[in-house]
């Protein structure tokens, strides 16, 4: 498939497909007259890019980590890389749902002053 429609599928720019093959995460082929053309397992391929990016992955773990996915062949290096990739987004979480928890209490003591007619404090 061509460069647009792979785009269309996939939910994702014509720009992000060019930079993902820029970082070497993303293949084509092309033709005679220079245009991309993608195999059907494309479509599949950039959810996964996509995935492992909202996950906050860097370009190049991504890059690392790929192949081993691709081929499904697991490895010790593999396992290792993944385990240090979910502690990492494991630490974001911890600290996402702290900054909740202190939202949610600046909310709550702003609701609580404003119902009682005082200027509130957020710390």
């Amino acid at each position: 498939m061509r460069i647009g429609e792979l785009a269309a599928k996939a939910g994702v720019s014509v720009r992000a497909l060019r930079y993902y093959e820029e970082q070497n995460l993303l293949a084509s082929e092309r033709s005679p007259g220079g245009q991309r053309h993608y195999p059907d397992g494309a479509v599949r391929h950039v959810y996964l890019i996509q995935e492992m990016y909202q996950a906050g992955l860097p370009s190049k773990s991504i890059a690392e980590i790929l192949p081993y996915l691709a081929t499904g062949m697991v490895t010790p290096p593999l396992l290792e890389r993944l385990a240090a990739e979910r502690d990492r987004i494991d630490r974001q979480i911890s600290a996402l749902v702290a900054t909740r928890d202190r939202l949610d209490a600046g909310i709550a003591e702003a609701a609580a002053n404003a119902a009682a007619g005082a200027r509130c404090r957020l710390a």
